[in-house]
């Protein structure tokens, strides 16, 4: 830990306004506040572009950056020192001149399913509308029960209980993590299986970015950053960097340690879930990176090219 005499006398969060991004700030000032007493940590709230923008889908407005691009312009300008963000909201690629200092311990990193009538997806009538943000949880969704109806749901967590409480859905799948944070455990019907929906990249984890020029930050973080929750969620970005992963690409990653290996899961699907490719690798928790991209080059061996080329013209996929 950093001698008394280098500890910084201020610490500037920047955060989304979302209650769920308010818990996430707070939990890290408070975990800060535990190991610098002395310092004055505050939280500057921000509403993003991705906050402003609830009715149309993430993959059609430009993405998960849209949740961060204010933040780092606070980073940049000085207003904050450190952002905190879901792993799940980060793009694949940290934009030059900032750097992810520290990866938090993961909470559930699973998918939840929430419903006020029925206890698991395959009770659902057929025809039963189930609302989701995500690509990834709609084609796997598609997959394994044509018989739904999946459409769009945007807005905060309190937004998409709120509907499904309207009954404008039959169901709806959140991540297990933000209701668990939140202290909605109540409200989650089911857990979803690895098996039964497969994880986002980096989902149930908190990154803190900084500016690269900070390697004081980087120092004071770091009792804050979790070993194996890195490996796991760096294995996951490198397979969706190569895959140019992004909201417009139905991808998920899943990476566990197991008697200290690492077994991270992957897939890619078409939006209707008619094609589905998916692979598994294993290896050492220290080669995270490689397995990543390995595990990628196996995805595109069985066909993940074709799907991606149909999927993301604009990531600039080759």
């Amino acid at each position: 830990m950093p001698n008394s005499h280098t500890l910084p006398k201020k610490i500037v969060i920047a955060s989304r306004e979302s209650l769920l991004a308010m818990w996430q700030a707070e939990h890290i000032r408070q975990r800060l506040l535990e190991l610098y007493p002395q310092t004055d940590i505050s939280i500057l709230g921000m509403t993003t572009r991705g906050d402003q923008i609830l009715d149309q889908s993430l993959s059609k407005i430009g993405g998960k950056g849209l949740f961060i691009k204010e933040l780092e312009q606070a980073l940049e300008d000085g207003s904050a020192d450190i952002a905190v963000h879901s792993m799940k909201d980060m793009p694949m690629n940290v934009p030059e001149g900032f750097q992810l200092a520290v990866i938090t311990e993961r909470e559930d990193p699973h998918d939840a399913f929430v419903s006020n009538q029925y206890n698991s997806l395959d009770a659902l009538p057929p025809g039963s509308i189930v609302g989701t943000s995500s690509l990834r949880r709609e084609s796997q969704l598609r997959a394994r029960f044509p018989r739904l109806k999946i459409q769009p749901l945007r807005g905060n967590v309190q937004t998409r209980l709120r509907k499904l409480d309207e009954g404008q859905y039959a169901a709806i799948i959140l991540a297990a993590a933000g209701l668990k944070r939140l202290g909605l455990s109540n409200r989650i019907a089911a857990l979803l299986s690895s098996e039964q929906s497969l994880p986002a990249v980096g989902q149930g984890a908190l990154g803190i970015e900084c500016r690269a020029d900070r390697p004081d930050l980087v120092e004071w973080l770091q009792p804050l950053h979790h070993q194996a929750t890195a490996y796991c969620v760096e294995a996951e970005r490198a397979m969706s960097r190569v895959l140019g992963g992004s909201c417009q690409v139905p991808l998920g990653a899943f990476g566990e340690i197991l008697d200290g290996v690492l077994q991270l899961r992957g897939f890619v699907a078409q939006p209707d879930g008619l094609r589905i490719v998916s692979d598994t690798i294993s290896g050492q928790p220290t080669q995270c990176l490689h397995l990543g991209q390995v595990l990628a080059e196996k995805l595109i061996h069985q066909g993940a090219d074709e799907i991606l080329a149909t999927l993301a013209p604009a990531e600039g996929w080759k």
